[in-house]
């Protein structure tokens, strides 16, 4: 149920909280609020909540639900899903990942997950000995300890950045991962080339950045990715993504809050002390609604925008992925005879991600070119979460197909995002086919109207259709999830969320400690607006 009321039929003329943005984190936000007894309202610009975490069947005639933006959990905290209730749950991959790869002519691979003997076998036919496998399982050890003392940190008030490296209490870990660029310790740690790419590829995920930028943005995107539960694990939301968000607008709802969509926020008033007004335009006009507190799930830059407000110095956002979903007949069979392709695509399926390989890559975007050898990952959802398909699909042999290219920033796509788009996907399946014993072209399926199910979506893309600010994911570069200074940080009522105007907060993924499906900007800005 949507109400779809103009700004008279509002239940209440001045609401304890506005959220701008019925994403994950404002839904989030909204459920929290309104379970403590706050009158909530969220303004929607879409037709239906989610934001970019939904599910959709883009191929005609065919009943696949589509994690269509964003596609695996980690971040997610169990203590939301257990504070609002939610009807939620996510399913563990038994394979973490597997990377082909051609030496001496013969085509191999690295397969970690499916045990313990499994892996070290894997490594050891990969190295020609046990040794690496030694240097992965202390190096992931390490950060096995990190998530394990930063991961419950983000959904407290803020630390300081002493506070945090007092409480990870290791400092060649800290240096690690705070303070030198990550290609360090890669380098430090492992000798295989195709070992190293797996490793830093976790660092590179929505961000364009070379293993030893100076700025750490890989760094940071590194940990993120590695903290993740307190484990680092990434796993399928089951239903697909849009489950995860139909949860949280039912609990929004069910404690009370309002959810209106085709309500598009043009302008936000602070007001000074008095209640904040928001101003915002549906198909009947415009209209304007009051609040003691607005919360924004919007970027920084759209903050900025809607308060009227300089966005700041700096390069403006940047996102660097190709974001690709198919839909296919049948897995297509690997070169690699000796890995069953429902293990191979049933974790995350590297391509072209050897340490020099993500180099050059890099290299070449930043002098503005396609990579000649694009990078990517991809993920086969349906093996780990048949649900998404509809039985007929499943009988059938169905699966679906999630690829993430790296190493393409939206600047490559600015002359002609068509072209660009086009050329780009042929290269990057192209790399895909040089490890398969099929081409994957022939493993899609095709929908009602007699199209193949593949469809590829550029920053451009999402900047289009989800206000992505350059379509970054994250919104912005990932922040440290400390804060950026020690006096006064770690205070109480210090969320990460909080902006120059004491009745407007941050809820998005560019708050501190944003990014990824994980509601914690949501909920670090409802406590800060209910001064816990």
């Amino acid at each position: 149920m949507t109400a779809t009321t103009g700004s008279t039929g509002f239940a209440h003329d001045v609401y304890d909280a506005v959220i701008v943005g019925g994403g994950h984190n404002g839904l989030v936000a909204a459920a929290y609020l309104a379970r403590a007894g706050r009158s909530v309202l969220v303004l929607e610009r879409l037709g239906h909540p989610g934001g970019a975490a939904v599910s959709t069947r883009p191929f005609v005639g065919l009943d696949a639900r589509l994690s269509r933006y964003s596609y695996l959990v980690s971040l997610l905290p169990a203590k939301i899903v257990r504070d609002l209730g939610l009807r939620f749950a996510v399913r563990r991959r038994t394979v973490s990942s597997y990377t082909p790869v051609e030496r001496a002519g013969r085509p191999g691979g690295l397969l970690v997950g499916g045990g313990e003997t499994r892996t070290r076998e894997s490594f050891a036919r990969l190295t020609g000995s046990g040794q690496e496998y030694e240097r992965w399982r202390a190096f992931y050890g390490t950060t096995a300890e990190v998530a394990r003392k930063v991961f419950p940190t983000l959904t407290e008030p803020l630390p300081t950045r002493t506070e945090l490296r007092t409480r990870i209490g290791d400092d060649e870990a800290w240096r690690m991962l705070f303070e030198e660029p990550l290609g360090r310790a890669v380098e430090r740690h492992f000798e295989d080339d195709l070992v190293r790419g797996v490793v830093l590829t976790d660092g590179l995920i929505g961000t364009f950045a070379d293993a030893h930028d100076p700025s750490l943005a890989q760094n940071r995107c590194f940990l993120y990715h590695v903290i993740g539960g307190g484990t680092g694990d990434w796993d399928v939301p089951v239903g697909g993504m849009g489950a995860l968000t139909d949860a949280l607008a039912d609990a929004a709802r069910t404690a009370g809050a309002e959810i209106v969509t085709g309500h598009e926020a043009l302008r936000v008033h602070p007001d000074g002390s008095a209640p904040a007004e928001v101003t915002f335009r549906t198909e009947a006009g415009e209209g304007s609604v009051a609040a003691r507190t607005v919360l924004v799930n919007a970027s920084p830059r759209a903050l900025a925008e809607l308060l009227g407000e300089d966005p700041g110095a700096g390069p403006a956002p940047e996102g660097a992925q190709l974001k690709v979903n198919m839909l296919l007949s049948r897995l297509p069979r690997l070169r690699d005879t000796a890995v069953d392709p429902r293990e191979a695509f049933g974790g995350t399926f590297h391509i072209a991600e050897g340490y020099e390989q993500l180099r050059r890559a890099h290299a070449e975007a930043a002098a503005g070119e396609l990579p000649s050898v694009p990078p990517s990952e991809i993920y086969c959802h349906s093996l780990t979460d048949p649900s998404i398909l509809g039985p007929d699909l499943v009988e059938q042999g169905y699966q679906t197909l999630t690829l993430f290219g790296l190493h393409t920033p939206a600047r490559l796509f600015e002359k002609d995002n068509r072209q660009t788009r086009e050329v780009l996907l042929t290269a990057t399946l192209a790399q895909l086919d040089a490890h398969l014993a099929e081409p994957i072209t022939d493993c899609l399926a095709f929908d009602a109207d007699g199209r193949p199910c593949i469809e590829a979506k550029t920053p451009i893309d999402l900047e289009r259709e989800l206000r992505l600010p350059g379509g970054h994911i994250f919104h912005r570069d990932l922040s440290w999830p400390y804060a950026d200074v020690d006096a006064g940080a770690g205070a109480s009522g210090r969320w990460g969320v909080e902006t120059a105007h004491p009745n407007v907060l941050l809820c998005g993924a560019g708050a501190a400690r944003g990014g990824g499906v994980s509601g914690i900007p949501g909920h670090n800005a409802a406590m800060a607006a209910l001064g816990r």
